[in-house]
């Protein structure tokens, strides 16, 4: 039986080689046949702690490594957009 590859972006690398990854599908409801979006979050292992949170990343099922972690990172598809900064400007001094 082939493994399931799922697509989801990285909510969360706060735990040691884990990130959490969002995986969002789109159903048809089955009476009014609106498509709605359902999410689900999955815990992957991540051995070098390098994805971040805001990465697209294709996950992989694998066997249990943990309670709950049954899934491993395979790749990043796309970057993140970048953390916020603080900027130290001196306003006072501009003029």
């Amino acid at each position: 039986m082939p493994k399931r590859i799922l697509t989801g972006t990285v909510v969360s690398d706060k735990t040691d080689k884990t990130v959490t990854v969002l995986v969002e599908r789109k159903v048809k409801h089955p009476l009014y046949g609106k498509i709605i979006r359902r999410s689900k979050k999955y815990h992957a292992h991540d051995e070098a702690n390098s994805y971040r949170t805001g990465e697209r990343v294709r996950i992989e099922e694998t066997k249990p490594i943990s309670k709950t972690k049954s899934w491993v990172v395979l790749d990043r598809l796309q970057a993140s957009k970048g953390t916020a900064i603080e900027a130290n400007l001196d306003v006072d001094n501009a003029r």
